[in-house]
């Protein structure tokens, strides 16, 4: 059996990055715990990227390129269930890549590239969750007063999918981020997200819905 190949410096580098980022946000991670981490001279680091800057918009470039993919299969949800196993998927993204939107405030500050992409990544969130909601709820809007509801009810699952995880983070600042700890947020957060839609569906949606909760019933409270 062929041996396999070593991974190359600069993914090592982004990999180990992105495990500190998550786990101690990116404010209190330097370069030189990065390069302590992988025993690699800050040098080295500075060869496959010049600045911690660098290291946020590769990782973030990451993590928009797979969201978009994501956000495209919205078109293939014709279901409770999928909008569920859509719901939790964007949330296994966000939890992947969450020093993002634990320091999101800090990063649009003093981050350029984040401050002019990440508002476009929430405007395809928005179109996404409205293809969603027109395909649960019978196709698309047919008065000004309903177009204008759902675009309300996805403006309002973004803001929660944004800023979900920061919410678990404030009630648990020790545990919340712990990998240990993940399975059971993305379920609450993908039930809260769901919630949202629950009123607007029909009953045999609603009630199926509620059935598909409940086997999640402990995580959820």
């Amino acid at each position: 059996m062929a041996k396999k190949a070593p991974r190359r410096t600069a993914e090592r580098i982004l990999a180990a990055t992105l495990e500190l980022f998550n786990r101690f946000g990116e404010p209190n991670v330097s370069t030189t715990v990065i390069s302590a981490e992988l025993n690699i001279s800050p040098g080295n680091l500075y060869y496959h990227f010049p600045s911690k800057d660098e290291l946020v918009n590769t990782l973030f470039d990451q993590y928009e390129a797979r969201m978009v993919v994501l956000l495209a299969a919205s078109d293939d949800v014709r279901d409770v269930e999928d909008a569920w196993f859509f719901l939790h998927t964007l949330f296994e993204l966000i939890w992947a890549y969450r020093f993002l939107y634990r320091d999101l405030n800090h990063l649009l500050s003093r981050n350029r590239r984040l401050e002019t992409h990440f508002p476009a990544i929430l405007m395809r969130k928005k179109v996404a969750l409205r293809t969603v909601l027109d395909h649960l709820m019978g196709g698309e809007p047919r008065t000004p007063e309903e177009t204008a509801s759902r675009d309300a009810i996805a403006a309002s699952m973004v803001v929660l999918l944004t800023y979900w995880l920061s919410y678990e983070y404030v009630l648990q600042p020790r545990t919340a981020m712990e990998p240990e700890n993940a399975e059971d947020a993305l379920l609450r957060g993908a039930y809260h997200v769901l919630s949202l839609l629950a009123p607007h569906l029909d009953l045999e949606r609603r009630a199926y819905l509620q059935a598909l909760t409940q086997a999640y019933q402990p995580a959820l409270t």
